[in-house]
């Protein structure tokens, strides 16, 4: 079984109230050098067998009717997850993707 990871955020333009939450609550709990928040979404598709170009491209059609308001949302990612894991695994602390 395959997985598709699409990653929407909120253009830059669009005010952004949970991530300027976050930002502000991030100095108040001791974490400091953060200078800006944008919160966005993720979803995860899984399809039958292989991640091929036909279900990339099905994803990014999906993605761009569905996944996101294309007035206010930007996707910003259309990976299938094996890609987008190996591109992201220098962020994830803990290899096995818990969250601590």
């Amino acid at each position: 079984m395959g997985r598709v990871v699409v990653d929407v955020m909120l253009k830059p333009e669009i005010l952004d109230p949970q991530g300027q939450a976050v930002a502000g609550a991030l100095p108040r709990l001791g974490f400091t050098g953060f200078t800006s928040v944008r919160q966005g979404k993720r979803f995860e598709l899984e399809v039958e067998g292989e991640v091929t170009d036909d279900v990339l491209a099905a994803a990014r059609d999906a993605a761009a009717t569905l996944l996101s308001n294309p007035v206010i949302e930007d996707v910003v990612r259309v990976a299938a997850a094996d890609d987008h894991d190996r591109d992201h695994s220098d962020d994830d602390p803990d290899a096995s993707g818990a969250v601590a």
